[in-house]
């Protein structure tokens, strides 16, 4: 008898750990934040209002930061739109996930972050833009899949997608308009649209009228992706869940313009992020400074969701930012350049201070992926090279050899104009430096395979290739970095 009555009470304090343990530890569906991501197609951080773009129109853009918080050193892992979007999608280095290269498929084995929020009780949806492998439709309840065509980006699905959605479920939505990917198709869109004599040459281009309408036509699409921020804001004013509805916009790679798109330079990984969540952020329109990685966006989100990161996910949440701005975060972020039309393999490790970068292709030139390189900005650009009035900062994009190893002061350099590697001044950065991304490639797994990707077009004229189709070998292969789950220095 006393046997049973001692089961009894042990199985009574049982019963009240765990009620205990689930009122920590879960939340009511009801509490559950909902998650809007967008992730616009080949935009600058430079090209956003907020950022002090002074040209460009983002009214509403802007406001989602000054309503909620700008992250002023957010980096992607890649420069390149399919790489950059799957090392998003499983927190993991594009050398990590398989797919390092562009229009490479996810494997099946991975974990993707939408697919653990929908099996934890979210309703998941993509529109527009997917090309991170068939795989990873498991990860969505519905897949709006949309091309730029009929002069639209896709974003004309989004309200009807958030007025369709189930109601008894907090949702995710991954929102990936074609916008501001080439060809342009906003141009005649707006009332407004932007003249050649309103946009702000990079100092990266030249100058011309060719380049000025180039410019002209992408700012109409900056704009028309803003336009339908707004719209989505007022449906969810409307439906009334915009208190509690978490907004991200963001882009997968710089603008689609030599000497941006590809590089592992700022100008091609910084990019821009805003957040809001009136519900939790307190200091809002704040900056955060810190530096932050994309592979951190899985984490954070699963975190914010209450949801714990799987173990193949190498980014850490950065939820504490949202209270807290001003504190800082991660001491390094790394960035990869792998095949993407013509054939290339760099890395980059970068501080708040230095960026160091290395080149295993130093014959190479890198003028970017074929839209940029065959662009009208970039014929500009070779008629200066032509005439002798290119700058040596533009005419970068045409060196060959290039240098194998580069080293920038960033706070005294911020164009990274004047590579410093040969500077003793700086050698102990250097090395350090040079350390830190020898021991991130090794606990990650990335190697330099002698056989890469070749190019698949002419790198003067876009015309196509021989080796067209052809693959080399992925970078990380040789190592099973996709079985890696090291999150390397932090």
């Amino acid at each position: 008898m006393k046997t049973n009555i001692r089961w009894l009470i042990i199985l009574m304090i049982v019963g009240i750990c765990c009620l205990a343990a689930n009122m920590l530890f879960s939340k009511p569906p009801a509490s559950l934040p909902n998650i809007i991501f967008i992730i616009g197609d080949d935009i600058s951080v430079e090209d956003i209002g907020i950022y002090g773009n002074k040209a460009i129109r983002t009214p509403n853009i802007d406001r989602l930061a000054k309503n909620g918080l700008r992250f002023n050193n957010f980096f992607l892992t890649a420069s390149s739109c399919s790489p950059s979007r799957t090392s998003i999608l499983t927190g993991r280095f594009p050398h990590n996930t398989g797919a390092a290269e562009l229009h490479t498929p996810l494997p099946p084995h991975l974990t993707y972050f939408p697919e653990v929020l929908k099996k934890n009780g979210y309703y998941s949806a993509l529109a527009g833009k997917w090309h991170e492998g068939e795989n990873t439709r498991r990860a969505y309840d519905t897949l709006l899949i949309d091309k730029k065509i009929n002069g639209e980006g896709g974003e004309n699905q989004w309200i009807s997608m958030l007025k369709s959605r189930p109601s008894d479920k907090p949702f995710f939505f991954w929102l990936a308009p074609y916008d501001a990917h080439r060809e342009w198709s906003a141009n005649d869109q707006f009332e407004k649209p932007y003249s050649p004599e309103e946009v702000i040459v990079p100092p990266s281009l030249a100058d011309t009228k060719e380049t000025r309408q180039d410019l002209a036509y992408y700012y109409n699409e900056i704009s028309r992706i803003d336009h339908y921020i707004g719209e989505l804001e007022k449906e969810l004013e409307r439906q009334e869940i915009a208190d509690n509805t978490i907004i991200i916009f963001m882009a997968d790679n710089a603008r689609p313009f030599p000497g941006a798109k590809t590089r592992v330079l700022d100008r091609g990984l910084k990019t821009p992020f805003v957040l809001k969540w009136p519900k939790v952020i307190v200091q809002k329109g704040e900056s955060v400074a810190g530096l932050v990685s994309s592979i951190d966006i899985a984490p954070t989100l699963l975190e914010l969701a209450g949801i714990n990161p799987a173990e193949s996910i190498q980014g850490v949440s950065f939820a504490r930012l949202l209270k807290n701005p001003s504190a800082p975060f991660r001491n390094y972020v790394f960035g990869e350049h792998n095949w993407h039309d013509y054939e290339g393999l760099e890395r980059s490790v970068r501080t708040p201070e230095f960026l160091y970068l290395t080149n295993a292709r130093t014959k190479l030139t890198n003028e970017g992926p074929i839209d940029a390189n065959q662009s009208p900005s970039a014929k500009s650009l070779k008629k200066a090279r032509e005439n002798g009035s290119i700058t040596a900062y533009q005419n970068e994009i045409f060196l060959s050899p290039r240098p194998a190893e580069e080293f920038f002061d960033n706070l005294k350099d911020p164009l990274q104009e004047h590579n410093l590697i040969q500077d003793v001044t700086y050698k102990k950065q250097i090395a350090e430096m040079k350390k830190t991304l020898h021991k991130w490639q090794s606990q990650t797994g990335d190697t330099t395979p002698e056989n890469l990707t070749p190019d698949w077009y002419h790198r003067e004229n876009g015309t196509e290739m021989p080796t067209k189709n052809t693959r080399g070998e992925m970078p990380g292969k040789s190592a099973n970095a996709d079985r890696i789950n090291n999150k390397g220095p932090f």
